[in-house]
């Protein structure tokens, strides 16, 4: 799938959907193709041993998955049988690789933020980490939402001294109050070195004088610091923070996602504060006098992002994890029904 276009530092959904049912009309035959060459293409390559190790890091299943495949399959889907279902972009996402296998071979797709082990092997968004179930095999689902790296002008140095965070603590539909986040915002709305604002219309939870509108990704850049708090499950925000020359702070991430959070190194890559927030101030006003510690996080995060910028390479190693993942879990159609 080509390029998707950005509006305000966003990656436009109404392309993402034009790309995307257009890649649905490309023949399996061509699918299989093109993966089997680029995996011939990298196997000469120093990326190769990347590829295999990321492979085996998103799908830890080894071998024939076993239990009781008769329950699972009221749980799993033929992937030529698999509507797509609302949220679109998770079945668009896989089908996307999933078209260059057969359609009797079963799958199960877990759609939405997934904070939790599943019951049977699906693939999943995200997952928590230091879980040693196979049953969470990470695929870069979402990722019109959640992959955005942006080009950043300004350097470290010239931003203000400042950590800003924009996000809801709470979802009105569900009436459900992200913890965290509206700790968060208790103990550091209207501090001197945070610019802190909730930014859901009508949250509940939130206290009237935290309202505030949204910010584009690229106002978020004028600031040396950008809070990356965890909500339903990762921070959304972290990929495009360690892409620009502002740095990712927060406490020790509890989920992952294809980003690999869990390989994340504390003042490495990103800030890393207390769970509580209670050294906040500490930490930014010792990276604020330490301005070259500053700048080699700021190159470390960028080293990490570029993992993930070359986009055939990203096409390959999806189409190795859903092979595994297939191969492991071995289901068909007719097996499934006997």
């Amino acid at each position: 799938m080509g390029k998707i276009k950005q509006h305000k530092g966003k990656n436009s959904k109404f392309w993402y959907f034009v790309l995307s049912h257009l890649a649905l009309t490309v023949p399996r035959c061509i699918l299989k193709i093109r993966y089997r060459h680029l995996e011939k293409i990298y196997r000469d390559t120093d990326k190769w041993p990347e590829i295999v190790e990321r492979t085996g890091y998103y799908c830890r299943m080894t071998a024939s998955a076993g239990g009781d495949t008769r329950s699972w399959g009221e749980m799993m889907n033929s992937i030529g049988s698999e509507r797509i279902r609302s949220p679109k972009v998770y079945y668009l996402d896989s089908l996307k690789y999933g078209r260059c296998f057969s359609p009797r071979l079963l799958w199960h797709i877990a759609p939405g933020d997934v904070d939790y082990v599943p019951q049977v092997p699906s693939l999943c968004k995200s997952r928590p980490i230091g879980s040693d179930s196979p049953n969470a095999t990470l695929m870069k689902l979402n990722h019109v939402r959640h992959f955005i790296f942006v080009n950043d002008s300004m350097e470290w140095k010239d931003k203000m001294d400042k950590v800003i965070f924009r996000g809801a603590i709470g979802q009105k539909c569900e009436g459900k109050l992200k913890e965290n986040r509206f700790r968060f915002m208790q103990m550091y709305f209207g501090h001197d070195m945070v610019d802190a604002g909730e930014v859901s219309d009508g949250a509940p939870f939130a206290k009237p004088e935290w309202a505030t509108g949204k910010l584009s990704i690229y106002d978020h850049l004028k600031y040396k610091f950008v809070m990356a708090l965890e909500g339903n499950d990762v921070a959304s925000n972290l990929k495009w923070v360690m892409s620009s020359n502002s740095i990712a702070v927060m406490p020790k991430p509890r989920f992952e996602t294809w980003f690999m959070e869990g390989r994340l190194i504390p003042d490495y890559h990103y800030i890393q504060i207390a769970d509580d927030f209670h050294d906040l101030e500490e930490k930014l006003n010792f990276y604020i006098q330490h301005p070259d510690l500053s700048m080699e996080i700021v190159r470390h995060a960028h080293e990490w992002v570029d993992k993930f910028r070359d986009r055939r390479k990203e096409d390959l190693i999806s189409y190795l994890v859903l092979k595994k993942y297939l191969e492991s879990v071995c289901l068909t159609v007719n097996e499934n029904s006997a």
